[in-house]
């Protein structure tokens, strides 16, 4: 199989495990949104630590440890910064299906590559082209009318949109490698996750005295560490572009698991705000789609 082909079915693999991830929250219910993201990352570690550790040794953690971050006290600041950013997304995208914000999460994730598009330009100085630039307005429209609509807009989506970039933007200036990056934060993140479990008897007691349990926990980290491991392999193997147009299939999902299982309302006036968020995204899509054809052109050149 071609690197580019065996990278789409792993993208595609990737963000429809996220997918069925989302719905793990309402299956593993009476346990909280909470609950189910500790058990999460304490699975992904082990998880993580079976699949990820074999492919970059423990000697390459330890040697990104010690080249990347060292003894400079501002890296380790920034990286743990990052941490905490990532583990409030984790736990996020777990709380939020049982507790009515499974749309608005989606949303958030929708208007995600709409401002690392424009965290790029403002950290990076990387020129937005004119489609870009027409995404962003009507992205900008969106949130306008939603406010207009309903003199608010939701914090789960601005925390998604608005926190996930300068995770991604601090790792990417720090020239994190992603396999070290994520199982480094993957272990920060267990760390309060295990505290939690350990002041929390009673979520032992459901998980032992309900045998679905013994299926789903484990299940949870295998999926969690899967699709996160496919996703960094594919963004290596996919051009920039083709990875990034790929990558809305994720939140698209997310809109109608919640939807179609989660039965989370939409109010009507929202689907205007939508109509614009989708609109820019689709012109992303386009940006993206002109950039890899014009790759591919000067490959065969």
């Amino acid at each position: 199989m071609q690197p580019i082909s065996k990278g789409v079915w792993l993208c595609i693999l990737s963000q429809s495990l996220f997918g069925i991830m989302y719905l793990f929250s309402a299956w593993m219910l009476p346990l909280s949104g909470t609950d189910v993201f500790v058990l999460r990352m304490i699975g992904s570690l082990f998880a993580i630590l079976a699949i990820l550790l074999p492919i970059m040794g423990l000697a390459g953690l330890k040697t990104f440890i010690r080249n990347e971050l060292g003894s400079s006290w501002k890296r380790w600041l920034i990286f743990l910064m990052g941490s905490a950013l990532a583990g409030s997304q984790f736990w996020l995208f777990m709380w939020a299906p049982v507790n009515g914000e499974g749309v608005n999460v989606a949303v958030g994730y929708f208007l995600f590559p709409l401002v690392m598009a424009f965290g790029g330009y403002l950290w990076f100085k990387e020129r937005l082209t004119l489609l870009q630039k027409m995404a962003l307005f009507l992205a900008a429209l969106g949130v306008a009318h939603e406010l207009w609509a309903t003199q608010t807009f939701s914090w789960t989506s601005l925390w998604v949109c608005l926190g996930y970039p300068p995770y991604y933007l601090s790792r990417r200036a720090m020239k994190t490698p992603a396999l070290q990056g994520l199982t480094l934060d993957i272990i920060f993140i267990s760390i309060p996750c295990f505290i939690y479990l350990a002041f929390q008897p009673n979520v032992t007691d459901i998980i032992v005295s309900d045998s679905r349990y013994w299926l789903l926990v484990p299940l949870l980290g295998l999926i969690s560490a899967v699709s996160v491991t496919a996703n960094l392999k594919s963004a290596l193997l996919l051009p920039v572009s083709l990875f990034s147009m790929m990558s809305y299939l994720e939140p698209s999902l997310l809109f109608l698991f919640a939807i179609w299982f989660l039965h989370t309302p939409v109010n009507e006036s929202a689907y205007l705000t939508y109509f614009f968020i989708w609109s820019g995204l689709l012109l992303l899509m386009l940006n993206s789609a002109y950039a890899w054809r014009a790759n591919q052109r000067l490959r065969h050149a």
